[in-house]
């Protein structure tokens, strides 16, 4: 990085020195590594494909036409507004940091606990899409049967591989993120231009009509009850709101980031457009080359290998399919790459169990080595608990997951909703170098809160309304545990004369892994 200045590089050691944490994570990621693992996250090639399902069984056509641009762009509300914190407060651990300094400790507790779980199930959620891609691909060629056992082994063997990477340092992980960018680029644009060469017409009319295939015949298997078409359509907003999610992970490498206080946001910011893009056209692309809509409505879950087998050449789907699987697995591997430093982040202010061990960083590697395969750990676990019980007839893991991504945008909007009173005063006294303006931030801000109600309302309706019960359940365990626990013990991140104290031990971690040597 010939762009990178002695300046530059005094410039992040001094913003994160002013929020007193030590430059402890190797500073390698460019620009554009700093996009890609947001981009590899975000994968339009992964949750774009494997809940195309939540579309075509709902409102049809007009569920990407007009559904896809809608969801990226309430999506999008929130990669605003934290990229506009993020520019003026650039550290790993981002929400986390960001919920206590513009608000208070107990809210930077509530944002941590929210982003951690939300990223450990969203692990396990895109390494179980990955199995049943793989499945849906392979699984004929190496014998593999969608049990529990089969299911398991899979996660489990795919992220070890994942959290192996990892420990490896960031090095090796921002190389393999950046082929990643590329290749979902590629992808994306050869399915593009398979499914328009393959569509048996260029019937553009049914990306704007409105159908509603929910309870009926095949489509039951993702929408399991008749509702309104506009409730239809709502709930195909799902497709897009929960795949343009994961773009926090150019905040959590901010430690690891040149130019931090440029490049998260711009980051953030880019990988949720051309996300965005590519994927509308992506998508438009196969729903012109299905068949018919009603027949792919019929199919539930199983939509994509069905119009693939009917549509497309045998050699070219195979090729396809294996360049898919290979990015949803660097999906997973970014995943692990901002888990891991989310609980870094957090084990470093003493916020988890066995704080003193998942804060260490490899003074060989540069990475949170125990942070990395814990998260990894708890990943697999909870596939393997959740798949093996049931809920009211209901496997635990459907139930959980679809609480997921409610925790992680809870994540997401605290810290921006705080901003909106904090932007201005002591605790957030001037922008970043990247700066959209107090004035656009409290609107973007405003539109979070109403686009997180949206999500709320959406995302607690049938099949997933035991995710009510849930999300309540957890913020009453969360009061307990905060004002009998917690209240007492957890100090929060240092801010004020904090920081000044934290100088000789800030001197000593960076002595300790070599930095500057």
């Amino acid at each position: 990085m010939s762009d990178y200045s002695d300046s530059d590089k005094k410039q992040d050691l001094h913003i994160l020195h002013s929020m007193g944490y030590a430059q402890e994570l190797e500073r390698r990621m460019s620009s554009f590594s700093n996009f890609a693992i947001s981009f590899s996250i975000i994968c339009i090639l992964s949750g774009g494909i494997n809940s195309l399902g939540q579309a075509t069984s709902g409102a049809g056509g007009a569920a990407i036409g007009i559904g896809w641009p809608l969801g990226c762009l309430i999506s999008g509300l929130f990669a605003l507004g934290l990229a506009q914190i993020s520019s003026a407060y650039p550290t790993a651990g981002g929400l986390y940091h960001w919920g206590s300094i513009l608000g208070n400790r107990f809210t930077g507790w509530l944002a941590a606990w929210l982003n951690l779980l939300g990223l450990v199930t969203v692990l396990g959620a895109i390494n179980v899409g990955t199995f049943y891609f793989f499945f849906g691909s392979f699984g004929a060629y190496f014998g593999i049967e969608d049990t529990l056992t089969h299911r398991v082994l899979f996660v489990a063997l795919i992220t070890g591989l994942q959290a192996g990477i990892n420990h490896f340092g960031i090095g090796l992980t921002a190389k393999l993120t950046d082929f990643s960018g590329y290749l979902i680029f590629v992808t994306a644009i050869l399915l593009t231009v398979v499914c328009l060469f393959s569509a048996p017409s260029f019937e553009i009319g049914r990306l704007f009509t409105f159908a509603n295939y929910t309870g009926t015949e095949g489509a039951s298997l993702v929408w399991p009850f008749a509702v309104s078409g506009t409730m239809a359509f709502l709930l195909g907003l799902l497709l897009p709101i929960y795949t343009i999610t994961g773009y926090d992970a150019s905040a959590h490498t901010s430690e690891e980031t040149v130019k931090a206080a440029e490049s998260v946001p711009r980051g953030m910011i880019s990988s949720v457009f051309w996300s965005a893009l590519f994927g509308y056209i992506m998508l438009c692309s196969f729903v012109l080359m299905l068949p018919n809509m009603d027949d792919a409505a019929k199919q539930g879950w199983n939509v994509f290998f069905w119009a693939m087998d009917a549509q497309v050449n045998p050699t070219m789907k195979e090729i396809l399919y294996f360049l898919i699987f290979i990015s949803q697995f660097l999906c997973g591997l970014a995943t692990v790459t901002s888990l891991s430093r989310m609980i870094f982040a957090f084990s470093r202010d003493k916020g988890l169990p066995g704080s003193a061990a998942l804060a260490k960083v490899s003074t060989k590697y540069r990475s949170p080595v125990a942070a990395i395969w814990t998260g990894s750990i708890l990943s697999v676990l909870f596939v393997w608990f959740t798949s093996a019980i049931t809920i009211a007839g209901t496997p635990a893991y459907s139930i959980v997951v679809s609480c997921t991504v409610i925790f992680l945008f809870l994540s997401f909007a605290l810290p921006i909703a705080l901003g909106f009173v904090a932007i201005g005063t002591p605790k957030w006294p001037a922008m970043g170098p990247w700066n959209m303006g107090a004035g656009l931030f409290r609107l973007v801000a405003v539109l979070v809160v109403l686009a997180m109600a949206l999500i709320f309302y959406i995302g607690i309706q049938p099949p997933n309304d035991w995710a009510l019960p849930i999300t309540i359940g957890f913020f009453v365990i969360t009061a307990i545990v905060w004002f009998v626990f917690e209240n007492k013990r957890f100090k929060g991140p240092p801010i004020g004369e904090e920081v000044a104290k934290r100088q000789a031990e800030i001197a000593a971690a960076e002595k300790a892994v070599g930095e500057g040597a």
